[in-house]
């Protein structure tokens, strides 16, 4: 079976080319604090649906300490989160979806390599298919040019005003 051709050419992008910073990303992308996992977007292109950030992991990422003790290695889910904002920074940018964006599901993920805090993590996303309420993305996620996982992710629009304040336990 022939390789399959990655979504972008590394020579199109350049990371230390900064597209959009952390605070040109909160604009967009409602996670803060320990679930913030971009640092930079460094390529967009609107034509071909095509965005590519990274995350630059440190030492002190809150999942370090206990996955795997004397061993940190990025959380899979974890990555499949930094694709997902990657993919909602895009579209909510160019507003080809309404509202806030969540998950809807995930396909053909594969895991092909480790992820330590000191490496940047950089993720390169395309979307497929958007309509107002879902969208359809493929990723391919990066740490010193070799592929640490790929996959398909959904984002569907959440439905804010039926979320409200989360509710309170009785006693």
């Amino acid at each position: 079976m022939a390789k399959k051709p990655k979504i972008l050419d590394f020579s199109a992008y350049d990371t230390n080319n900064i597209v959009a910073d952390i605070e040109e990303i909160r604009r967009y992308n409602p996670q803060r604090y320990e679930m913030e996992q971009l640092t930079a977007i460094c390529y967009e292109d609107a034509q071909n649906n095509i965005c590519v950030g990274y995350k630059d992991l440190g030492p002190d990422e809150f999942w370090a300490r206990g996955h795997m003790p004397g061993m940190p290695l990025m959380p899979g889910v974890i990555m499949c989160e930094a694709a997902a904002q990657v993919a909602s920074y895009y579209s909510r940018k160019y507003k080809l979806m309404d509202g806030l964006i969540g998950f809807g599901g995930l396909e053909r993920v594969s895991f092909r390599g480790v992820v330590r805090p000191g490496e940047r993590f950089v993720i390169v996303c395309r979307l497929l298919k958007v309509r107002r309420t879902i969208m359809t993305c493929e990723f391919e996620c990066f740490v010193n040019e070799n592929l640490v996982c790929d996959g398909v992710l959904k984002g569907i629009s959440l439905p804010v005003e039926q979320l409200g304040p989360p509710a309170q336990s009785g006693s």
